[in-house]
């Protein structure tokens, strides 16, 4: 325990500092990219030389990890110690000019999330850092977080697809008829950036639920760590444990978890 800690303290430092000067560098207005091939030149600009320096620092803090290559297209190793990690989770809003993007490094052991750090430079206008280790609870900005129980009918619940939902039909369809039905059962549905931060949210109570249906393993590991640490119920959409292979995903304070896995098991 203790020496995961260690070494999500040192996580926490990387990804910081690769925050910091991402920050430093973000267009204040959006960036004027009209084309997807123009976008993408923009994004690999930013990311490259900060993935690779994040690639660098945790390497050298943990060698014993290997670096999950990006042409695994999210997915995670069953086996052995891996780094996953996104420089710009949020590239969309970064370029834009919006608050909404986080830092992330997780330490992935056997496909399961033995540490993580999700870091927000600009959000709340200070930026916030959550961390969080298996077993050790998880912290927001050094103290300790837990869910906010309410009633369904008064929370603000969180949603996002998968980078690729359009491949997966089923998974697309499933968004669609989730995201009216849950849309009748509370306050309000939000898309409020980066997944990773969205679940870590629902662990410090700013959010009450999230889901999610296609499979998304290397966007949802850091926030589900963070929430389950929390004390959040987390699941797949039926109720069954969630795992890196799994092809739905919800996270719920625990005294909403029912009502929200009942509203979800409305989509076929």
């Amino acid at each position: 325990m203790d020496e995961l800690w260690t070494l999500a303290e040192g996580a926490e430092a990387a990804v910081r500092e690769v925050g910091g000067r991402l920050a430093a560098g973000r267009p204040v207005e959006p960036t004027p990219a009209r084309t997807a091939a123009e976008a993408a030149a923009r994004f690999a600009e930013l990311d490259g030389p900060a993935t690779a320096e994040l690639r660098e620092r945790l390497s050298a803090l943990y060698p014993r990890a290997g670096w999950v290559p990006e042409e695994l297209d999210g997915s995670v190793p069953g086996e052995g110690e891996w780094w996953v990690c996104d420089a710009t989770d949020g590239a969309v809003q970064y370029l834009l000019g919006q608050p909404h993007w986080a830092v992330t490094a997780t330490l992935v052991r056997d496909g399961a999330a033995v540490l993580t750090v999700v870091h927000s430079p600009e959000l709340f206008g200070a930026g916030r850092t959550y961390r969080a280790v298996l077993g050790g609870g998880a912290q927001l900005d050094g103290r300790p977080i837990a869910p906010l129980e309410r009633e369904l009918a008064v929370t603000v619940a969180a949603t996002s697809q998968p980078p690729r939902v359009a491949d997966d039909p089923v998974a697309l369809r499933r968004a669609g008829e989730s995201l009216s039905a849950m849309a009748g059962a509370v306050l309000a549905v939000r898309n409020l950036g980066p997944t990773a931060l969205q679940v870590a949210q629902v662990g410090s109570g700013h959010l009450a639920l999230f889901w999610e249906y296609g499979a998304d393993a290397g966007n949802l590991l850091p926030g589900a760590l963070i929430a389950s640490e929390a004390g959040a119920a987390v699941t797949d959409a039926a109720g069954a444990a969630w795992t890196a292979g799994s092809d739905s995903f919800l996270a719920a304070a625990p005294g909403l978890h029912a009502d929200a896995l009942g509203v979800l098991r409305a989509v076929s």
